[in-house]
């Protein structure tokens, strides 16, 4: 761990420990609200055997254990959602509504407690050792998530002060009681961000893993797909018309497809898994309806079936408690997609393709720099395609490492905040689908958790923070949301009480 630090420069340890201080006081807060609070609902410790496979020769009845009482506690913490995971990755997928979890976040609770935890099991039993193990995994991915989103923001907002305050904001976000319980938040962040780290630096093939992996772990993860549809369009858009090459153009596409394919291909295969276990080989009177669909989607099904998912569907006075619940981190999404539409309308209507010269030029279109050469860096296209990866990926890291940016005209475009730059609108395009999602489609109050790994979120508000003088009493208000909702969220959600 000192080595690993010793690599890291300062900023980056600031925003590391940060992330493990944050951790630290959210799994505090929860030890001692399970302390002081009764819960409400107490079926935490409930876990019937598997259905399909006998307890393994390691399970150990709670008169042999040697610390009950340790791992009892840590039971109680599996919680809401948790229970889910903590079930599959024990005993699999034994229900139907079980395949709305998907099996990135069992997979590696069933891994770690089978390696690195198994020693605790005749101490603390089976379950306990789950469930430490996927508070451990979380909890770990979150700091590393919090250690990307920096060095992300430090690449596009070109400033490590701005990208230091947003990481900060990230490590103490109002849905931090999730990143440290048995969730799939804190893997989902740390894909995304990687993800979205390695595609700007130009390797795209780690960019298409990471996301395949976040489609793996939640559902929104494919949603991902669609920086590389957007990198695809535009890339293509300046070989047809500006190199005036279909031939690359057309490879441009098929890469693209190729790509998104790739980010979509784990999310499939599960639903592919669920129609073999749940449809395949029953009679047709004893079916599922939605194994007869066109195209059967277990998981669309299940979100519509057993949780009333839907367009719309949440709009009920009843829900009315929820909906504020929801209203500022949807506050927060509008004013900062708002914001950004006003200050580059044509930029943001048009999806990027009236960007401006200098906007160009500043080198921000990243998303431009792969199989093609872009015309906008002044280079020359060469004939080898992985000369030019190379390039560009020494190009960016040399810029990232030196901490500036070479614009030759003091022009409009150098002097605008970063977070308005071209660069940002394809996150700022994908946090308005998802803010939309949450809004019309969703159970509005899981909009906390949902948005909560959306960097331009991050972004804005660390910019209303560096005008104290203009803008303080909405970065005072962001921070007292922020630590409202992490006290009001340990209290609840530990405690079995609805949260988000």
């Amino acid at each position: 761990m000192a080595s690993f630090m010793s690599t890291l420069k300062p900023h980056e340890t600031q925003v590391l420990k940060s992330a493990i201080v944050s951790r630290l006081l959210v799994i505090t807060l929860i030890i001692v609200w399970r302390i002081l609070v009764s819960p409400y609902d107490t079926s935490a410790p409930l876990n019937p055997d598997c259905l399909t496979k006998t307890n393994s020769s390691t399970e150990c009845s709670s008169e042999t254990l040697l610390w009950p009482s340790l791992g009892s506690a840590i039971e109680n913490g599996i919680v809401w959602d948790s229970v889910y995971f903590v079930r599959i990755a024990q005993c699999g997928y034994e229900y139907e509504q079980t395949y709305a979890f998907l099996p990135l976040l069992p997979i590696c609770i069933s891994f770690m407690s089978r390696t690195v935890f198994a020693p605790l099991m005749p101490f603390i039993g089976e379950r306990a050792v789950l469930a430490l193990s996927g508070y451990v995994i979380n909890n770990v991915a979150f700091v590393f998530a919090a250690l990307y989103l920096f060095r992300l923001s430090a690449t596009i907002l070109k400033d490590h002060e701005t990208a230091l305050r947003a990481s900060i904001l990230f490590c103490f976000n109002p849905a931090s009681i999730f990143y440290s319980s048995i969730y799939s938040e804190s893997l989902y962040a740390l894909l995304t961000f990687g993800g979205l780290y390695h595609l700007i630096y130009g390797g795209n093939s780690l960019a298409v893993l990471y996301f395949a992996l976040s489609g793996c772990g939640r559902s929104n993860g494919v949603l991902n797909a669609g920086y590389f549809c957007f990198q695809t369009m535009h890339r293509a858009y300046d070989a047809m018309f500006q190199k005036k090459h279909p031939t690359l153009a057309l490879q441009i596409v098929i890469s693209g497809a190729l790509r998104c394919a790739c980010i979509f291909a784990p999310f499939i295969a599960f639903q592919a898994y669920g129609y073999y276990n749940i449809c395949d080989g029953r009679s047709p009177d004893k079916i599922q309806p939605w194994c007869k669909a066109r195209v059967p989607l277990i998981y669309n099904y299940i979100q519509s079936h057993y949780w009333g998912v839907g367009f719309l569907r949440y709009f009920q006075l009843r829900q009315l408690p929820n909906f504020l619940l929801a209203c500022p981190i949807l506050s927060l999404a509008l004013c900062s997609i708002v914001h950004y539409a006003k200050s580059m309308p044509k930029n943001f209507f048009s999806l990027g393709f009236q960007t401006s010269i200098e906007e160009m030029n500043s080198g921000v279109v990243f998303l431009l720099d792969d199989l093609s050469s872009s015309y906008v860096a002044g280079t020359v296209e060469t004939s080898s395609v992985r000369i030019r990866e190379d390039t560009n990926l020494q190009r960016r890291k040399k810029e990232i490492k030196e901490n500036t940016v070479a614009v030759p005209i003091k022009s409009e475009a150098a002097t605008r905040p970063r977070c308005l730059s071209a660069a940002v609108l394809p996150f700022v395009l994908h946090l308005a689908f998802m803010a939309g999602t949450a809004f019309l489609v969703m159970h509005v109050q899981v909009a906390t958790r949902f948005l909560s790994a959306s960097p331009p979120l991050y972004w804005f508000a660390s910019y209303l923070m560096t005008f104290p003088a203009k803008y303080g009493r909405w970065g005072r208000m962001i921070w007292t949301y922020s630590a409202a909702y992490i006290l009001l969220g340990s209290l609840l959600f530990s405690n079995f009480y609805p949260f988000t």
